[in-house]
């Protein structure tokens, strides 16, 4: 028997530089619902050689590129993409809500936004339909 308990007591500051990291930078929440306002443009896009896929394959809720049509679809039945429709689900933060929580008015609950899955959108075949 021995000690146990001499290492790994300090983590430093690599949690925090990992947390902060913008390597893997995802797409803010309401930069997405302004892209979910006309998908059109970025479902359709003209063929970019240096994305993956040629930028034929887009998940317009995590704003990210696929490399093949394959991948696309079976992303689309993942946990990070369930997530990341969830939170889409919420009306994203506004600087009237700022003023608001800086005590310039009443709360106001955010309110509940439909978010159409993107699957459903290409089976439907109307991938040019606009957020409500």
């Amino acid at each position: 028997m021995g000690r146990y308990r001499r290492k790994k007591m300090h983590k430093g500051d690599k949690p925090l530089k990992e947390k902060y990291r913008t390597k893997r930078r995802t797409r803010d929440l309401d930069l997405i619902h302004d892209d979910m306002k006309v998908p059109s443009s970025l479902l359709k896009q003209q063929v970019d050689l240096d994305k993956p896929g040629a930028a034929q394959f887009y998940c317009l809720h995590c704003a990210k590129y696929f490399i093949d049509n394959k991948a696309l679809t079976g992303h689309f039945r993942t946990k990070p993409h369930k997530r990341r429709l969830k939170a889409l689900e919420v009306e994203p933060y506004s600087q009237a809500e700022a003023n608001r929580a800086a005590g310039m008015g009443s709360y106001v609950a955010p309110k509940q936004v439909s978010v159409i899955p993107q699957e459903k959108m290409i089976v439907a075949g109307n991938e040019d339909t606009s957020m409500k």
